[in-house]
């Protein structure tokens, strides 16, 4: 691993306000699918709250893509707009601006973030025949079984937690702990952790939670401590993991660290800062730091046009991606599309290369990616790739 930081600063909490109070858009009024040459996207997110940045950041690098794309006459004869609304990663509050999103009928579901969110969302846009797509979540409930409305850039939790203990286990450790979310994302990382373990006969040597949106983890780092793994996995958002980080090393906790890629790899390291040295984090994204790749390349070329505005890490990097794959399936969706050609259009994308960015969808297959691969962070805010 080499490394590599990002080419801006952390976001200040200044700027974090000015950027979260844009965002939510409660109650604000959402243009309609079918006005005229507007295509309007609806996505719930958090945007404030613990998980925020993760929407934030997301949402500005879809944004990114489609702006310049919009500035260069759209496609198919349309703009393409994203009307968010916040719900502060609180299922019920997603579930309730979903049905908003729905009522004012957008074009399709789009970049929700989370697990929990996604869960209660998915069934309301299965029902009503709205495409749901690139929702920030690697959860296999969202997957399996097979639902024609949904389709999936990343890859599962099940791929990044197969990874992570294949990488645990060369190491020779296999007294493993996992600190989960109390709710379907932090159950769905668990299931993955627990299921590659077994795969090579072992078990969790011990389980813990702390509830989403909460920073209290004391009793989480009683439990694991006292069984003394070697690593502890963490399926959860950057604030709680970052407050286990912290409080698991001051009770005497020498292992490593391992996250999935929903923490917010930049957000997490922000929030650690010198902490951070050592923790890893597994990652379904390209990264945004090296060029070697033309898509990341496109995308700090882009940041670059854009005025410097979004911050290049794996979550914005995510967003313009997201934006990128649904801009090829409506591309594909003809002259006049609808929501039924929409779908036929992202299945036929087949094998495609976005800038080195394998992606394959078909009608039997609606998840883009299974990339993964590991970082860590060095402590001083930059991440090794």
């Amino acid at each position: 691993m080499t490394q590599f930081s990002s080419r801006l600063p952390p976001i200040t909490r200044r700027t974090f306000t000015r950027l979260a109070a844009s965002a939510a858009v409660l109650g604000a009024p959402v243009l309609h699918a079918q006005s005229g040459n507007r295509i309007v996207l609806g996505q719930s997110a958090a945007f404030t709250g613990a998980a925020a940045q993760l929407g934030i950041q997301f949402h500005a690098g879809a944004k990114l893509f489609f702006d310049q794309l919009n500035a260069q006459g759209g496609v198919n004869q349309s703009r393409i707009e994203i009307a968010q609304l916040d719900d502060g990663y609180e299922p019920d509050r997603c579930a309730e601006n979903t049905r908003q999103l729905i009522r004012d009928d957008v074009f399709a579901l789009f970049g929700y973030i989370g697990t929990p969110t996604s869960v209660v969302a998915l069934p309301l846009a299965t029902t009503a025949q709205v495409p749901f797509v690139a929702p920030f979540t690697g959860a296999m409930g969202l997957r399996q079984p097979f639902n024609r409305m949904a389709f999936h850039l990343r890859a599962s939790y099940n791929d990044e937690t197969a990874l992570i203990v294949r990488n645990l286990t060369n190491l020779g450790i296999n007294r493993v702990g996992v600190f989960y979310q109390n709710d379907a994302y932090g159950r769905a990382g668990l299931d993955g952790v627990t299921l590659a373990l077994t795969e090579r006969k072992l078990e969790p040597v011990a389980v813990a939670t702390v509830e989403r949106n909460s920073e209290d983890v004391a009793q989480a780092v009683a439990t694991l401590n006292a069984a003394k793994p070697q690593a502890v996995v963490q399926i959860s958002a950057y604030k709680s993991c970052a407050a286990y980080v912290r409080a698991a090393r001051a009770a005497g906790f020498g292992g490593t660290f391992y996250n999935v890629s929903f923490v917010g790899t930049q957000a997490l390291a922000d929030e650690l800062g010198k902490d951070g040295a050592g923790v890893v984090v597994s990652q379904v994204m390209p990264t945004p730091y090296r060029t070697t790749q033309p898509i990341t390349r496109e995308f700090l070329e882009a940041v670059s046009k854009g005025g410097n505005r979004v911050q290049p890490n794996f979550s914005s990097m995510e967003g313009f991606l997201a934006a990128r794959l649904f801009t090829e399936g409506f591309r594909r969706a003809g002259a006049r599309p609808t929501r039924q050609s929409f779908i036929a259009g992202m299945e036929s994308i087949g094998d495609q290369s976005f800038g080195g960015f394998a992606v394959s969808l078909s009608p039997d297959n609606h998840v883009a990616s299974r990339f993964v691969e590991l970082s860590m962070l060095t402590g001083d805010g930059k991440v090794r790739t």
